[in-house]
């Protein structure tokens, strides 16, 4: 008799595979084909954010969705004066037009935006190898979370926001962060610290991944849409990297170790 917790393994691996296939061609090629990549990846997040928070609006969705696209690769592109206008216009645009939870949806596209500039800003002027980090940071984080999670069970990390995240999972997140952070370290000789800092980019993760939990149990519902199957959503698939981008923004301000 197959066991319930790996009902849905063959299906996540599959599709993490094209996932990974099509996301490693757009970070190798980079430029324009990456941006392009991560500005509809964005569209696609804010589309489903918005028909979580407000069903009934379709026309908006999408425009809305298309506009987030153009404002990320405009954020990168113009002039820095320009660049927290543009971030916020999807947020300022989408506030008049949904019909409820408007704080909560112009954070949160704000957000999108912000991490959506963070990826192309991390591949275009920080390297191709900071982008390989970041992914596998994340990718081990999630991995690990998962098998341990399922294997080992125990506590529950957030039963009210996430039931099904276990503290197992979560230290196990932590684990693969760091041996993937002394891995890159010993390559780029970085150091200890760059083990703690791949940790910290994990819990940042882990907490971009508690966020978007919240707001799906707050409106109701169980994944952000079905476009990824075993996934969910790109929301779903994506917001443990949002975290984890925003966390290496930050933190390149105080730590620059140079390009990889």
């Amino acid at each position: 008799m197959r066991d319930g917790r790996w009902s849905d393994l063959t299906t996540r691996v599959l599709s993490a595979a094209v996932l990974v296939v099509i996301g490693s061609i757009e970070v190798w090629l980079g430029g324009w084909w990456f941006e392009t990549f991560i500005a509809a990846a964005c569209g696609l997040m804010t589309w489903e954010l918005v028909r979580m928070i407000d069903p009934q609006a379709h026309g908006v969705a999408v425009q809305l969705g298309i506009l987030t696209s153009i404002t990320v690769v405009l954020s990168y592109h113009l002039p820095p004066i320009y660049t927290l206008p543009v971030v916020l216009a999807p947020a300022l645009v989408g506030v008049g037009q949904i019909s409820r939870s408007k704080v909560l949806f112009g954070m949160f596209v704000v957000w999108i935006v912000g991490a959506g500039l963070g990826f192309i800003s991390i591949r275009e002027n920080s390297g191709f190898g900071w982008m390989v980090w970041l992914i596998a940071v994340v990718v081990a984080t999630d991995v690990a979370g998962y098998f341990v999670g399922k294997a080992v069970g125990g506590p529950k990390f957030w039963p009210k926001v996430s039931p099904k995240k276990t503290w197992s999972g979560t230290a196990g997140g932590w684990a693969a962060a760091a041996c993937v952070g002394a891995v890159f370290a010993s390559l780029a000789g970085f150091g200890f610290a760059f083990v703690v800092v791949s940790v910290l980019a994990s819990m940042a993760s882990q907490a971009g991944d508690i966020v978007e939990s919240a707001v799906k149990r707050k409106f109701g519902v169980k994944d952000s849409s079905n476009l990824i199957p075993g996934h969910g959503g790109f929301l779903d698939r994506f917001d443990g990297m949002m975290g984890a981008a925003l966390f290496v923004l930050i933190a390149g301000l105080i730590y620059s170790p140079g390009e990889m």
